[in-house]
Formats: structure tokens, sequence, C-alpha cells
């Protein structure tokens, strides 16, 4: 039984170098794969689809707190008794300060980022101002999230100049509903959906750690491809203090290593991006890196302290990566 697993795994290895796609149960057969071997065919898989390019990005919280959604890993959600800071929508000059800010160290993409369900009309509009800004001034990608959004507006961003739309699945449609109640799989499909046919590109990925299995990250991800998302956050929960998950176990690092292969192996010419929680990790996402991630945010996450951008270049350059600009 241990050669013909031996044998089966080289196949979908070979299957996925020569461009084709595994499926559900050939996803699933990854779950009982040597870890080690996984790790390594993944990155051999990263580096024969996307060579040694890795996407760097940096994100700004432009509006914090009272958010009206029940996620429940989510500091930021209204409902909750957290520490979190609560602020309306940032001045332009604060957020063009920021995108000069990591512009100067190299970062290819910067990402504002808002709580609530969906910002405003007049948010969008003062969003739209902000982002004209930058562009005027700074060398830089700008990606936005923004909530659950329309079509059209997501035509007046990416008039604006946003190149990518960030909506998070979060994790499979079958366990949704045990993780946010005020919205649903659905909308967030619609949104991403939406932003598509607007021509932005976008970023869609999840939470690791909170209830799932790995059959619901395997379903997310298998909905990820078919949505043609290029550009995958994996996130592993950091319990906040007041949030209904604030006493989840932490995720082992060799499991989020495995999640991160697996990953690879089903969109193989994807960004698999190590996102919040990289920090927890005591390697700081490294052996990930060497095992099928090939993109990442640096700096701080909306609520919680990151890694700077001087360490995460000096991992990089280590690592024999090259950030994209």
């Amino acid at each position: 039984m241990e050669k013909q697993n031996k044998m089966d795994f080289a196949f979908l290895t070979k299957k996925v170098l020569e461009g084709g796609q595994i499926q559900r149960e050939e996803a699933l057969a990854l779950l009982e794969t040597d870890l080690e071997e996984l790790c390594e065919a993944a990155d051999r898989i990263r580096q024969h689809f996307c060579g040694n390019a890795f996407d760097l990005c940096t994100i700004i919280n432009g509006k914090s707190g009272k958010c009206s959604e029940d996620c429940k890993y989510c500091a930021q959600a209204g409902c909750y008794q957290t520490d979190v800071d609560t602020y309306a929508l940032l001045p332009s000059d604060k957020i063009a300060e920021g995108a000069k800010y990591n512009a100067q160290r190299g970062v290819a993409r910067y990402s504002i980022v808002t709580s609530g369900r969906r910002i405003s009309k007049q948010e969008l509009d003062q969003v739209c101002d902000s982002i004209r800004d930058i562009k005027e001034t700074v060398d830089i990608s700008v990606c936005g999230s923004f909530g659950l959004l329309e079509e059209e507006d997501f035509c007046k961003l990416k008039k604006a100049g946003v190149t990518r739309i960030h909506n998070n699945l979060e994790t499979s449609r079958r366990y949704f509903g045990e993780v946010c109640t005020t919205h649903t799989y659905e909308d967030k499909i619609a949104a991403i959906q939406a932003a598509k046919r607007a021509g932005l590109e976008v970023c869609s990925g999840g939470i690791m750690g909170i209830g799932e299995t790995m059959e619901d990250r395997i379903d997310m991800f298998l909905d990820i491809r078919a949505l043609g998302v290029k550009s995958i956050p994996i996130n592993l929960l950091n319990p906040i203090p007041g949030t209904p998950y604030e006493k989840k176990e932490r995720l082992s690092a060799d499991e989020l290593r495995r999640i991160i292969a697996v990953a690879r192996f089903i969109v193989p010419d994807a960004m698999v991006r190590m996102a919040g929680g990289r920090g927890l990790l005591p390697d700081k996402g490294e052996a990930c890196f060497r095992g099928g991630a090939n993109a990442a945010i640096s700096g701080d996450m909306l609520t919680t302290s990151g890694i700077t951008i001087e360490k995460d270049m000096e991992l990089l350059e280590r690592l024999g990566y090259q950030a994209a600009r």
C-alpha cells in the first residue's frame, strides 16, 4: 500500500507539472502523503509555474471597527467587546503617506482595507479620490478590500486606479454559516464575480484554524480555482480576546505547511500568500516559503503586529526570491 501511495503521489505531481488539474479526491489523497515529500513537490510546482517571483504587499487599516457583521474571528465586529481602535475612513493624505512609505522600501502592492459590510457611496467617492492621489505621486500598485460592493462600484475603483480587489471566502461553503451569519458565502461569490466583470484581479483566500476541516480547506481552494483567482492569502487564526474564537487552539506549523502545499497543488500558478498570523510561527513562515508559498503581506496587519518590511526583504534574499515590482 505504501508503494502504491508513493506511485499515486508521483502521478499527481507529474499531472500538475504537465498542466493538469487535480480533483477533490486527488487533493484529499495528498493528506496521506509524507509532509516533507509533499512540500518538496509543492516547491517544484511553484518553481515550474512561477519561478522565483515573489509578491510582497502591505495593507493599511483605512477604516477601523464598528463593523455590522458578526464574523467570529474578527476584532472589528461591533457585536464583540475587544480593544480594537475605532475610527472613520482615513483622509487621503494619511493613506497616500502609507503608500509612499511602502514604495520607498521596495513594496510593489499597497492595499486599503475598510471595516464594515461595505463602504457607503460617499466613502467610495472619498476612497477613489485617495487612490487617484496615490497614483499621481507614488509608483505602487493599489489594491482594495471594501466589502460586498456591486459591479458599478468596482468599475469606479478600477477607473480610479485599483488593479486588484480582496475578498476572502474565509472557509468552505459548508462551514461558512458557522463563522458568520450576517452575510453568506453566496454574497462573497457574487462580489468576487462582480469585481471580475469590472476587469479587476481578485485576491481571495481564508483563515485557517477556525474549526474547519481539511476537507473544508480543499473545497475552498477548489472554489477559488473555479473563480479564476490567482492571489490566495492564507491566514493563521490569531485568537483575539473578546471574540468567540478567543480560546481556539492554534494550528501547528506543520499543519499550516500541509495547507500551503495542498493549495499549491490545486492552484499551481497562483501567488500563495502568507498573511495574518505569520508572525506567530517560530520561523515567520520560512518553511512555508520553501514549500509552495511565494507571496506575503508584510508589515502590520489590520489590528495585530506583523513582520517588518526590512526583515521580510532579508528573508526573501536569503531564499533566492525576487520581490516583484
